[in-house]
């Protein structure tokens, strides 16, 4: 959802019709597989080679999504800016 509305004016094509398909074919899947595997990752680490509680191991996959979700979307909007600064500019005339 959240990449959804952040890559809207990239895969819209805001700026003249110009659109940014690698949104689809690059950043959609590293974030929707990527972010179950960085959990399933954190959370085999935690338990398997540090040996923590399980809620210590939870704790730490919450961490890691909001810090993994947080980074995705600065991505996300550096990857767009140029779609919606040329927008915002077009709109100003």
């Amino acid at each position: 959802m959240v990449w959804g509305i952040g890559a809207g004016p990239g895969v819209q094509g805001s700026f003249e019709g110009e659109r940014d398909v690698s949104l689809f074919y690059v950043e959609l899947p590293l974030m929707f597989f990527g972010m179950p595997a960085l959990a399933l990752g954190i959370w085999a680490l935690t338990l398997g080679v540090l040996r923590v509680r399980e809620w210590t191991a939870a704790l730490a996959v919450v961490v890691a999504l909001a810090a993994g979700a947080w980074g995705c979307t600065e991505w996300l909007e550096v990857r767009t800016a140029p779609f919606t600064r040329q927008a915002e500019e077009q709109e100003g005339w």
